[in-house]
């Protein structure tokens, strides 16, 4: 492996002096980049997702065209329950849909747990194909998504606004949940340490729905999963947690053993720095505000570093960014942390 050039986002996550912020933006490879788009006019979502060479070119796109700090891998979290062995199908325009849903206990007995990790094989490939490619530019970020937002597509079957079937299987049978919940973590503890072996220098844990729960049921069907992720993989590589609207959780997430939480816009920068002591904080610019222009940008994001600081800090979107966003403006969001304080 080639040493890297630029290790920002690394020092960053291990607490160490910057200079300013690293930056990289989620789904930062994919649907507002043009030369993403010609290529998924040609190639359906899993043919991208499970071709190495395919999810190679698509992860190393926003290197070469707007400059991230660091390089996340082109997958899915639905990769999971198709290792468990349920269909999932990616339909355009409609988002995925799971149409063997789980609801018994027959339906988690079938979940192949075993080999999970070796199925998806290529995910892992992409990883080393893009480690070589990336020959030390910057940091290789892999990831998955979180127990408690799997199981939300594999109990609903689709995406949701709100996940009622999903919470309603949960809170009626909390033991059948337990199990699902369990045999998640145990395939992506496996699949996450085949990623870190692969090349990945990093990890991310998205837990996209875990912001429906109250605290109290975070408490039981999110944070003891994300700590047992966190837990495994810390001695491999730093772990950035990122439950979208969890705020409430804050400082129970700091306790844990991750290096790194992400925060979504409607946190305020000292509420989270006064929640997360010894912890470096990574968002939480409203993607919604890479809809309006270069000067715009430049100056919101100066006011998001100025309030988060530059020490233990990584600039970012609270969430994915947006597929109507400017490729101009997804640079300026990037060069303008580059150039900070400008």
């Amino acid at each position: 492996m080639s040493e890297l050039k630029n290790d920002l986002f690394l020092k960053a996550l291990r607490g160490e002096q910057v200079q300013r912020p690293p930056v990289w933006m989620m789904r930062q490879a994919g649907r507002y980049l043009p030369e993403y788009l010609k290529l998924k006019a040609k190639y359906d979502f899993f043919t991208r997702c499970e071709t190495p060479e395919l999810a190679c070119e698509i992860t190393l796109q926003p290197i070469d065209i707007i400059g991230p700090d660091a390089a996340i891998i082109f997958s899915d979290i639905l990769v999971i329950p198709q290792a468990l062995g349920v269909k999932v199908l990616m339909e355009e325009g409609r988002g995925p849909l799971l149409p063997d849903t789980i609801s018994t206990q027959a339906d988690i007995d079938k979940l192949q747990v075993e080999g999970a990790a070796e199925r998806l094989d290529y995910v892992c490939k992409a990883i080393s194909l893009c480690k070589q490619e990336l020959n030390g530019r910057v940091p290789l970020i892999g990831f998955a998504g979180a127990p408690f937002t799997i199981l939300c597509y594999m109990v609903e079957g689709k995406g949701s606004k709100t996940f009622d079937k999903a919470k309603q299987f949960c809170f009626t049978e909390p033991a059948l949940a337990a199990q699902l919940l369990q045999k998640i973590t145990t395939a992506t503890i496996e699949y996450l340490k085949a990623q870190v072996k692969a090349g990945a220098d990093c990890v991310q844990i998205f837990d996209s729905w875990s912001g429906m729960l109250a605290p109290a049921d975070f408490d039981a069907y999110s944070l003891p999963y994300l700590k047992q992720i966190s837990d495994a993989l810390i001695s491999m590589c730093p772990v950035i947690l990122f439950p979208k609207g969890s705020w409430y959780a804050l400082q129970q997430l700091s306790e844990t053993s991750c290096s790194g939480i992400g925060i979504d816009w409607t946190v305020p920068a000292i509420y989270a720095r006064e929640q997360t002591p010894g912890k470096t904080l990574q968002g939480n610019f409203d993607p919604a505000k890479l809809l309006t222009d270069p000067q715009t940008i430049t100056k919101e994001v100066n006011k998001m570093i100025d309030a988060f600081g530059v020490h233990r800090y990584i600039a970012n979107l609270g969430h994915g960014i947006l597929p109507n966003v400017p490729v101009d403006n997804a640079k300026a969001f990037v060069d303008a942390v580059k150039n900070y304080p400008n």
